[in-house]
């Protein structure tokens, strides 16, 4: 795979619910402004699940990352203040008729790879 001159982009965010409008249309920009837009829909789908899931079941700031990789990977993650694991993602064709719970489900079904960790890197204790 060709290497691809790598970038890394953070968005620190209150835990207000339009904090999530910000996050979708910033990524927005990003993909378009590096040549990516061919992947704008579904980033900004799976990056509004895990923000609004970071300002809804949290008390914290959070953070939108979005970078790409020098092997031209594109990584999008979400920080909240929260250490507790999120609960497992339900499978789309359990959560079909549900008003909620579908989210984390979405990403699974269209990220090449979901999961959490611990995480203090930006100063609190989070995933």
């Amino acid at each position: 795979m060709p290497e691809t001159e790598p970038w890394d982009y953070t968005l620190y965010i209150p835990n207000d619910p339009r904090a999530v409008t910000i996050c979708r249309r910033t990524l927005r920009v990003i993909l378009t402004l590096h040549g990516l837009i061919g992947l704008v829909d579904t980033a900004e789908l799976l990056a509004t699940e895990l923000v609004s899931n970071a300002v809804r079941h949290t008390k914290g700031p959070a953070a939108l990352r979005v970078r790409r990789t020098p092997h031209g990977v594109v990584w999008i993650g979400a920080w909240d203040t929260d250490p507790a694991p999120p609960p497992p993602p339900k499978p789309l064709e359990q959560a079909a008729g549900l008003e909620g719970g579908r989210g984390l489900g979405l990403v699974v079904a269209c990220a090449d790879y979901w999961g959490w960790q611990p995480s203090a890197r930006f100063g609190d204790h989070g995933k």
